[in-house]
């Protein structure tokens, strides 16, 4: 659960919210009626400001601000304003059932107004901040490809910012690729003890795959471990940073030790629940919308309007997956399964528009109702790919151990995978989801979902 939490912007959804809240009491304290009823022994008062707190907080999830992707400066202001437009809309009757009188309006867009200074100010301030805050400091031992890797993800990111003290250099791994201008590399006959006491260093990252063969000094890092210095691997170090698990350092150790791959009896039941519960909500609301695809695909070009495919779900068990077609009847004349591509020419007009909405997935919501699906999960594959991939793909098969989805974390994080290549990245972000599902996680993951599919982010 820590695991997840390190990509929630906590700090600045609590700094939003509290902004909302402020921006109605603002509100209300310059409207003449209301002036007096500003106080903390207001329930309904706080109650409401509360409301549009959450509510306007909402807004800005779904419209991608929360999301680890860096937007333009036009986009991030206007989907602000987007989402605080709609935060008021939809709070709008919360105000006027309590007040019955002419001011809700007007307390809702002053405080709009109110909350689009406050924001300003606040992203401003929130950016000098974490420019100026102290960041922990840390060593990275080895110093190859994943050390640098490693060290430009703690430089780019910010939920995980580092101040990389240095490399200590392995005996396997010469330094030929970090440069010692930026940051120092120290010697293999450095002591790790006494650097951390010289350096205050507070965290330890071990970027080295092969760690047999005394490579590395784990007398010393257990020295390191007892007086309270994190020790992390690669794969916890790009769990942290990518939200991913890498392949290429994973162990099967580390899944059998480590923790997460919950599945409990619980777990199932509250996620079945909300699987029926959400698909029957999205097929009462989207049924319009299907029956006006079902029409166009129809007109657009001759054949069936859905087309059912084998994938591989739960347990490696095969399912039939409906979608709205896409593609032209004979798109796989000669039996051949490919991968879908960027302008495919087997795709028809109606079935591009499908694909970049989303809306070609809308029957398997079918799928979520009998059980085969889930409205959270790996996306389900082809047989044929699912033979191919587990040939090239290390622990292929553990996508399987729990159902499909309708939308996944590779979705939201990755985008659509068309190559072995592609689909191995986007492996390793179902093996983050595999291991650490929850129900946190795949509110995360649905929230995130309508920016996608809203702003085309991904393919």
């Amino acid at each position: 659960m820590l695991t997840i939490f390190r990509h929630v912007p906590i700090s600045t959804l609590v700094v939003d919210m509290s902004l909302c809240f402020l921006a109605i009491l603002l509100a209300a304290a310059s409207l003449p009626e209301l002036a007096g009823a500003v106080h903390a022994s207001n329930p309904s008062l706080m109650a409401r400001a509360g409301a549009f707190a959450l509510i306007t907080c909402f807004m800005f999830a779904c419209l991608g601000l929360y999301r680890p992707v860096r937007l333009a400066l036009p986009a991030a202001f206007w989907r602000t304003i987007a989402a605080a437009l709609l935060g008021g809309y939809i709070a709008y009757p919360i105000f006027e059932a309590g007040s019955g009188s002419s001011y809700a309006g007007r307390l809702v867009l002053l405080a709009i107004e109110y909350l689009t200074v406050g924001l300003l100010v606040g992203k401003l301030t929130g950016a000098w901040i974490r420019k100026t805050m102290h960041a922990p400091r840390v060593l990275i031992v080895g110093t190859g490809p994943d050390a640098v890797s490693v060290a430009s993800d703690f430089r780019e990111s910010k939920a995980m910012r580092r101040n990389v003290v240095g490399f200590w250099a392995t005996c396997n791994e010469p330094g030929a690729h970090v440069d010692p201008s930026r940051t120092p590399v120290f010697p293999e006959s450095a002591s790790i003890v006494d650097l951390v006491n010289t350096y205050g260093i507070e965290e330890i990252v071990v970027a080295v795959r092969e760690q047999r063969g005394g490579n590395v000094p784990m007398d010393q890092l257990l020295a390191c471990r007892i007086r309270g210095i994190p020790v992390l691997d690669l794969s916890m170090c790009f769990e942290r940073t990518r939200a991913e698990v890498p392949l290429d350092s994973l162990k099967a150790s580390w899944l059998v030790y480590g923790h997460g791959l919950c599945k409990n009896r619980g777990r199932r039941f509250v996620k079945r629940a909300m699987d029926l519960i959400g698909s029957s909500i999205l097929l009462l609301l989207a049924s319009p919308v299907m029956l006006v695809a079902m029409i166009a695909v129809r007109l657009d070009s001759p054949g069936p309007a859905l087309y059912r495919q084998e994938r591989v779900g739960f347990g490696g068990k095969t399912f039939m997956c409906l979608k709205f077609r896409s593609m032209r009847i004979d798109a796989e004349g000669d039996g051949v399964a490919r991968w879908a591509q960027k302008n495919d020419s087997r795709i028809t007009r109606i079935g591009s528009f499908l694909r970049r909405t989303r809306i070609d997935e809308l029957p398997q919501l079918f799928s979520v109702l009998k059980g085969e699906m889930s409205l959270v999960g790996p996306r389900p594959e082809r047989p044929n790919f699912v033979a191919e991939l587990r040939k090239h793909i290390p622990f292929y098969d553990l996508r399987h151990s729990i159902k499909p989805g309708l939308t996944g974390w590779a979705q939201v994080r990755n985008g659509y995978g068309a190559s072995v290549d592609e689909a191995r990245r986007k492996h390793q972000f179902d093996l983050f989801y595999v291991k650490n599902n929850s129900i946190v996680l795949d509110v995360l993951v649905m929230i995130e979902t309508v920016s996608v599919v809203l702003f085309r982010e991904g393919q």
